[in-house]
């Protein structure tokens, strides 16, 4: 493999053009995480108008986290091999085709099919991003910068969630426009690159992609997400079907890890993974977006059908866990620059998010919603010390040759780990509202039907049969944040494990940076780095100091 080849194609940045590409990176960001938040309180309308069921239900979501989850590496590993820009605006097209099919689909099963379509461009978006981001400003310097991301990432949140309900709410709309509405902002945002991001590009001879590696990945992680979301409702979890899908996936990322540790361009690169900084920030990414996916993803039912509330309505009580994400990140954000430290804040976030959810597992369908209020903001306060940071301290400690494929690789597990939290919560909560209707029918003295409608299209039940799949909704769902605190734990092990570093000021490892202008200087007579930022006293991870 030979060595990359940075180009001239684009000169430093100064803090204006930053800003500037900035604008746009952000704009994409926002995009891609408005595709998931525009639906969540109009899912229940949309549902019901398709005639779907709960776990079709869990499936718009679920598809879109799949094939995001899946090819979320794939996406980072070309950024450190090819120009990132063009990258980002592939997977922007990709993302707007899939978002034109989900408008258009007049099934739940076509809806499924084009939310998966659409999850391929939002992986590359996710990772890119972050990648882009990473390239431009020093670790020290983004830490302030990571406030406009919790900026962006609350006004989707929230914006979201409210934009969705007024499209379902209001007539001569109808809810295909919570997919059509996304397309000209991504518009918008291709144009904006176009003109504001100007990134060098590091060409390598003799590219070799990886696509064994890919393949075995996205097979692997796939059949197991397809797994955790059919057991104990199409089979049982003691059956032919689990032996064969757990143990294919099993095999299959076995052989990804043997094609990966041999690979010239592996996918995820182990020698990364196996660094301790990475493989703690991992598990608490696994563990976050666990929590915080597959609990809040069913807040805009819990209103909905658990409290009976509007679209709008729902969207509108939402806000307090988006006003934490934004208070916290920009907070946090601004210290963590200030000081260099970023190891306390994770580890406050993580524990702050545990008691939210905690807090949120106490709800049923009668709960004040001051008190729901109250334990959403805390969990939002949780999250924006979190998710980005975790990323942060990973692009800390790699080189910046390795940047995509490290910021994919966390990236990637905080989608796995929201898919399968969306997988498993989803199916526990399914069976919980099952239970309790039957049960509640049966005393009541009402006859159970066996099959056919969904208890998501409650306009086509009785009124004392409505009354009784709202209790069952409302109070199944705080099981679900219960489950989501056990899980958010985790993050809290990971947090403390954490190496205690000081943000690095340069964009490049110093001592990567150096060693790079020696060789520079051997074949050329000329140092190569004379306008990289190098901050030999800056402490970055101690194992390579």
């Amino acid at each position: 493999m030979s060595a990359p080849t940075a180009t001239a194609d684009a000169a430093p940045m100064n803090r204006r053009q930053t800003l500037e590409a900035l604008s746009g990176l952000l704009l994409v960001l926002f995009v891609a995480m408005l595709s998931g938040t525009v639906v969540s309180t109009a899912l229940p309308k949309i549902i019901g108008a398709l005639n779907g069921s709960q776990t079709q239900y869990t499936w718009v979501v679920t598809a879109t986290l799949l094939t995001a989850t899946a090819t979320t590496p794939i996406w980072g590993k070309l950024a450190d091999l090819f120009n990132k820009k063009l990258l980002i605006q592939v997977a922007i097209v990709v993302f707007l085709a899939g978002s034109v099919a989900a408008g258009f689909a007049h099934s739940a099963g076509q809806l499924i099919a084009a939310r998966a379509f659409q999850g391929i461009g939002v992986g590359g978006l996710q990772a890119l991003v972050q990648v882009a981001i990473a390239a431009m400003i020093p670790p020290r310097e983004r830490g302030r910068y990571n406030g406009y991301l919790g900026g962006v990432m609350a006004l989707a949140t929230v914006g979201g969630p409210l934009l969705g309900g007024l499209i379902v709410d209001t007539s001569w709309l109808g809810w295909r426009w919570c997919f059509f509405v996304g397309v000209p902002v991504a518009i918008i945002a291709l144009i904006l690159l176009q003109v504001t991001l100007h990134l060098p590009t590091a060409r390598r001879d003799n590219v070799k992609i990886d696509y064994l590696g890919a393949t075995l990945i996205a097979a692997g992680v796939s059949l197991l997400l397809i797994w955790i979301s059919f057991v104990d409702d199409s089979f049982a979890w003691l059956s032919w079907q689990t032996g064969a899908m757990v143990g294919g996936s099993v095999l299959l990322l076995a052989l990804a890890v043997l094609v990966e540790s041999r690979a010239a361009e592996p996918v995820v690169p182990l020698e990364i993974v196996r660094e301790r900084t990475t493989a703690l920030a991992i598990l608490g990414s696994l563990a976050v977006g666990m929590a915080m996916f597959g609990g809040a993803v069913f807040l805009g039912q819990y209103f909905q059908i658990g409290r009976g509330y509007s679209p709008t309505e729902a969207g509108l009580l939402t806000i307090p866990m988006m006003a934490g994400v934004l208070l916290s990140s920009i907070v946090a954000g601004r210290l963590i620059t200030a000081s260099g430290k970023i190891k306390p804040y994770i580890v406050a976030g993580s524990v702050i998010l545990v008691a939210g959810f905690a807090l949120l597992g106490t709800i049923d369908h009668e709960t004040s919603l001051v008190l729901v209020g109250a334990a959403m903001f805390i969990v939002g306060v949780g999250v924006g010390m979190t998710m980005q940071n975790l990323v942060l301290a990973v692009q800390n400690t790699v080189a910046l040759k390795d940047i995509g494929a490290a910021s994919s690789t966390v990236a990637f597990f905080r989608s796995l780990g929201g898919t399968i939290g969306v997988s498993v919560l989803g199916a526990v909560l399914a069976r919980q509202v099952t239970d309790r209707i039957t049960h509640d029918l049966a005393a009541a003295g009402i006859p159970t039907s066996g099959g056919g409608g969904s208890t998501l299209n409650l306009a086509a039940l009785p009124a004392p049969v409505q009354h009784i799949v709202r209790a069952a909704y409302g109070d199944a769902t705080g099981h679900i944040f219960l489950i989501s605190a056990a899980i958010a734990v985790v993050g809290i092990l990971a947090a403390l494990l954490l190496k205690p570093v000081t943000l690095r000021s340069s964009l490049d490892l110093p001592d990567t940076a150096r060693s790079v202008a020696v060789a520079a200087d051997a074949v050329d007579g000329a140092p190569a780095f004379d306008e990289v930022s190098v901050d030999v006293t800056g402490p970055g991870e101690p194992a390579r100091r």
